[in-house]
């Protein structure tokens, strides 16, 4: 069952198909359980190497963790400091791979100054760090994708960088590492999956898992939409659930569990005229690093890195965070940053393998994998620029108990949907502006969010004129990526779309609350909503705004995790 769509039919045929592993013969080799860029990435990885595989997800693709990163694709940095050379190499091989083969269309090259403070000692050894960072990307085994570092002057770095204080820095060394739309390639990845014959369905969550004596053999799941639930029965079932490992494991086994720990960090997003720079910035913190990331018409700014043990779906930002945030940024600006220039904020936790260190910035960043019982593997910790090495090492530890033999990994040769033609697509893009009667601009956006498919929302547009229309409040965004969300890339509720296949939560200053009606009304024929629905979705999503915000005022994490919690997911049908 092959498809180049997560639409609402492909949602029901892969449905049935789960339901029917409980068939004789019908077992799946494989089952997935998370649906972040780890389960994604497993359920291509296994797919492509010929196996029968499920994917479920109990809220949205990319809903957790996978969807509220730094939007970095990169070696890291500060692991260098840490020796860590093995990571950083793996990370910088993968950051090449993604830039140039796997997503050229949703992996971008993205600058960054690293400001330097101190004069005679600072710049050499920042510099060979750097340096030692290009070298190993060189080394990687792939082209870097890159260009290579370059020392400025402290006047060449205020020309790159006008709103840097003038005593901010002596100068500077720009470096470049990769950016992505985080949620859209989870999505784009979990499209691909489905059409080399996945069975992927969102909103379909896992309440026990089906046990012969000692082994795995499936899971029983409940489908969040309807409330029904059924069993499907796998060979081998991949938990991939991130900041809920702990969780899910405790549904099979108290014995040899993986521990991880969520550490929760927040970002602002201001709008690209509060700073004025051709590049991003990382500055260093008493704590970490803090990141200023050019993203579009906005700048990204983070992160915290706190411990979290209130509840992991909906991670709350509070004030104080978000005071910690602007404080450190206006430490190097000529004009600080106000309460009132942040357009969004948003919060996620990273699953990090517990340790003995109360410092959750001092956890690993590696992952491990393990087969706790027979029939369950369980990975955790690591990054989200290196899911794919993850991915195929939970699939090999799968596969070796599995009766066949499996082929190799391939995924390192295996495009996402969009990839291919990308560049192409790219050259003609004034061309296809004018067949279609777009500006360029709206071409290059469609690109650069859809690769080679953006003929696909273009055709939307072409049938009627009126999906054109950017959405009120985000001029970014047409109403035709609306549609298109709905019918091919598995988008169920507003805040799916909202939140996720767009960005509108986090890049306009309401938040989405003008857009969502609009919203509605482009999904509901698609989905089957009547009025009453559709005025229950509109509701939903902006008691969620409003208690987002309510949350973002409260001084601590536990009052801001009880104002966040006064709206829960939307309710089955």
């Amino acid at each position: 069952m092959a498809t180049d769509a997560l639409s609402p039919e492909y949602r029901e045929e892969a449905l049935h198909r789960l339901r029917s592993t409980a068939e004789p013969g019908g077992q799946l080799d494989v089952l997935i359980v998370g649906g972040g860029v780890v389960g994604a990435g497993a359920a291509l990885d296994a797919v492509t190497r010929g196996l029968k595989v499920g994917m479920v997800e109990a809220r949205d693709w990319a809903s957790g963790t996978s969807s509220r990163s730094s939007k970095l694709i990169h070696g890291g940095l500060r692991y260098l400091e840490m020796l860590d050379f093995a990571l950083v190499q793996e990370a910088l091989k993968e950051r090449g791979l993604l830039l140039q083969r796997i997503a050229p269309h949703l992996v971008k090259p993205v600058p960054f100054l690293y400001p330097l403070t101190k004069r005679f000692v600072e710049r050499p050894y920042v510099g060979a760090g750097i340096f030692l960072y290009d070298t190993l990307g060189m080394t990687s085994g792939n082209s870097r994708g890159v260009p290579m570092q370059k020392h400025l002057s402290k006047r060449s770095t205020l020309r790159a960088a006008p709103s840097l204080k003038d005593d901010a820095m002596i100068g500077s060394i720009r470096y470049y590492d990769g950016q992505v739309d985080d949620a859209r390639y989870v999505a784009n990845m979990v499209r691909t999956a489905a059409h080399y014959g996945a069975s992927a369905v969102n909103r379909l969550s896992v309440v026990d898992f089906l046990r012969e004596g000692e082994r795995v053999v499936g899971a029983r799941v409940r489908d969040q939409e309807t409330g029904e639930e059924f069993d499907i029965a796998a060979s081998q079932v991949v938990n991939a659930t991130g900041v809920w490992t702990d969780e899910t494991q405790a549904m099979v086994t108290d014995r040899g569990q993986l521990k991880v720990r969520a550490s929760k960090g927040i970002h602002l997003v201001v709008p690209r005229d509060r700073i004025q720079s051709t590049v991003g910035m990382i500055l260093r913190t008493e704590k970490s690093v803090l990141f200023v990331i050019p993203w579009g018409r906005h700048w990204i700014i983070g992160t915290t890195d706190t411990d979290w043990n209130l509840d992991k779906s909906h991670p709350a930002a509070t004030s104080a965070d978000i005071d910690y945030l602007l404080e450190h940024v206006n430490r190097v600006l000529k004009r600080p940053l106000t309460r009132e220039d942040v357009e969004g904020v948003y919060a996620g936790l990273r699953p990090l393998l517990a340790g003995e260190n109360d410092s959750t910035a001092k956890l690993s960043r590696e992952h491990v994998v393990a087969h706790p019982v027979p029939g369950l593997v369980v990975v955790a910790g690591g990054k989200w620029t290196t899911y794919r090495v993850m991915a195929k090492d939970a699939v090999d530890e799968a596969a070796r108990a599995l009766d066949e033999k499996v082929p190799e990994s391939c995924t390192q040769t295996i495009p996402l949907l969009g990839a291919v033609g990308y560049k192409a697509a790219w050259n003609r893009r004034h061309r296809t502006a004018d067949e279609y009667g777009i500006h360029v601009v709206r071409v290059e956006h469609l690109l650069n969010r859809y690769g080679s498919l953006a003929g696909e929302v273009l055709d939307l547009i072409a049938a009627d004129a009126s999906l054109g229309e950017p959405l009120p409040g985000a001029d970014d965004y047409l109403g035709a990526e609306v549609v298109y969300a709905t019918t091919h890339e598995g988008a169920r509720h507003i805040e799916d779309v909202l939140a996720r296949r767009t960005r509108i939560s986090i890049e306009s200053w309401d938040r989405g609350v003008s857009a969502a009606p609009v919203v509605a009304k482009l999904m509901a024929p698609i989905l089957g909503w009547d009025d009453s629905r559709a005025e229950e979705e509109v509701r939903h999503y902006l008691a969620r705004v409003e208690a987002e915000r309510l949350s973002q005022e409260q001084p601590d994490d536990v009052s801001a995790d009880a104002a966040r919690l006064a709206v829960q997911d939307i309710a089955p049908r």
